[in-house]
């Protein structure tokens, strides 16, 4: 009889499909995780803009543009206690990847052409993208990068950041100051701001959101959404080098368990 070991061949998918990766815990935005935006002054918006998750601020009261701007799969929430506990748990998140050690230091480059496997990376002040930032998952759907900046964060146009190796990454950008993003940029990953952010025209921010401890959230025409089909916790397919390592295992399991089953009756003339 041909049988095999359903146990077996879930254990050898879960060693080569998904490889463990060293790196920083994911940082937890608690409520705040909701959100696509969130403003502590006001949220400006020019042009179709697309939020995809929840809307807030707080402690301000000024949200204009939606409409044209639309919220799907998510509410707005004006000056009211969720976006104020939205904020507060922001603030603690911004506070807990502050205080990430072990930062491998950026200062002075710019993130365009960097290749980046999964840690904590600091910048004493501003950081630049131009072009674009590769962040390598190493095949892993947990890695987790954490950027420290001590100052503001701005974007060329048409920047944008490539993950590789595991589209299930968590990116998170801790800015000190303000951020922004260029027109038609790329971006992925929650940036928390001390101040403000403001996206350009075009700019878009996926598994992720803009959330502004202090000031304004300004966008134009934009699409900022904290789900997606490579957004953590989405059910991804294997990369063809593990592919074939798994296919690999389960051949080499139903053999080795078919020569062992396999019986031989000799009759006796």
């Amino acid at each position: 009889m041909f049988r095999y070991d359903i146990g077996m061949v879930f254990s050898v998918a879960v060693l080569f499909a998904a490889p463990a990766v060293a790196g920083p815990i994911a940082i937890d935005l608690g409520t705040a995780g909701s959100f696509a935006v969130l403003a502590g002054s006001t949220v400006a918006n020019t042009g179709p803009t697309t939020v995809n998750g929840d809307l807030g601020i707080w402690p301000g009261t000024s949200i204009t543009g939606f409409l044209p701007g639309v919220v799907v799969n998510g509410g707005i929430y004006d000056g009211d206690t969720v976006a104020m506990q939205a904020q507060a748990d922001a603030l603690t998140a911004f506070s807990t990847a502050a205080a990430e050690t072990g930062a491998q230091s950026l200062t002075g480059q710019d993130l365009g052409g960097l290749n980046l496997t999964a840690g904590v990376y600091s910048f004493a002040s501003s950081a630049q993208l131009t072009g674009t930032l590769t962040l390598n998952a190493q095949g892993s759907q947990n890695a987790v990068f954490i950027f420290q900046i001590g100052s503001t964060l701005t974007t060329a146009s048409n920047a944008q950041i490539s993950v590789i190796n595991g589209q299930a990454a968590e990116i998170f950008w801790q800015v000190g100051s303000s951020a922004t993003l260029g027109t038609g940029t790329e971006f992925d990953g929650d940036i928390i701001a001390l101040a403000s952010i403001t996206l350009d025209t075009g700019a878009t921010v996926s598994c992720g959101g803009a959330l502004a401890l202090n000031g304004a959230v300004s966008m134009d025409t934009n699409t900022v959404s904290t789900t997606g089909a490579a957004c953590p916790g989405q059910t991804q397919v294997p990369e063809p080098a593990s592919l074939f390592i798994l296919v690999a295992g389960f051949s080499t399991i139903l053999t080795a368990r078919a020569r062992r089953d396999i019986k031989v009756t000799v009759t006796k003339a």
